[in-house]
């Protein structure tokens, strides 16, 4: 399973990327305004930092709006996918747009139907949202499972993204069910990194290293 990170904050995409460990980047303009940024230009630094796709929202609603907005998306760099949200207007332009060569990220995806309609339209890329669903009392893997079992029935070019991942587990379970993608936020996946036992025995090296060096320069 390939692992994204769900960011627009550059520090954090920068600091990902230099752990060796993501394959792109989704991100939204709603991410971009809590990091108090400006879209286009967090657009432009990240997809400098990745050279794998780099996920791109439209905020449109119609889909003359939303093939405007992805075209300019698109030329932004050759790595940015234009990310769709599922409606009918969605669908539309993820036909038009995919007729055009741009490929497409077709979000708030919470059902194998949809999912469906996604690559039937032309969708390159189709985002589960596991932790909303779970926020509803749905079942987030569950729906996810689903997605990756139907979808494999068939010869598709469409990869599936785990998205709203809340926690490492999220994750694990996405890789063990056979997400092509997983796109975590920055702090989960410093989480991914953790455990009680690895800082243990990190303490217990050091420890034991100490009092070797204190042993040598005592003799």
């Amino acid at each position: 399973m390939k692992m994204y990170i769900d960011s627009a904050v550059v520090s954090e995409v920068k600091e990902a990327a230099a752990w060796g460990i993501i394959s792109g980047v989704t991100t939204n303009p709603s991410l971009a305004a809590r990091a108090g940024q400006d879209y286009k230009s967090v657009l432009t630094e990240i997809s400098a930092l990745v050279s794998g796709p780099i996920s791109a929202e439209v905020v449109g609603t119609t889909r003359g709006e939303m093939e405007k907005e992805g075209r300019e998306l698109a030329k932004i760099a050759d790595n940015i996918i234009v990310k769709i949200p599922m409606t009918s207007e969605g669908l539309a332009a993820t036909a038009k747009l995919n007729n055009e060569g741009i490929d497409i990220n077709m979000t708030l995806v919470f059902t194998l139907n949809q999912a469906l309609l996604a690559t039937a339209s032309g969708a390159s890329y189709v985002s589960p949202f596991l932790g909303r669903l779970d926020d509803i009392g749905n079942d987030g893997l569950g729906s996810l499972a689903e997605m990756v079992q139907g979808l494999g029935n068939y010869d598709l070019d469409v990869q599936v993204i785990a998205a709203s991942i809340r926690g490492p587990r999220h994750a694990s379970e996405a890789a063990l069910i056979g997400a092509d993608i997983a796109t975590i936020p920055f702090k989960v996946l410093k989480q991914m990194m953790h455990h009680p036992l690895t800082d243990k025995g990190i303490a217990s090296f050091l420890a034991d290293w100490e009092s070797l060096q204190a042993k040598l320069n005592k003799g």
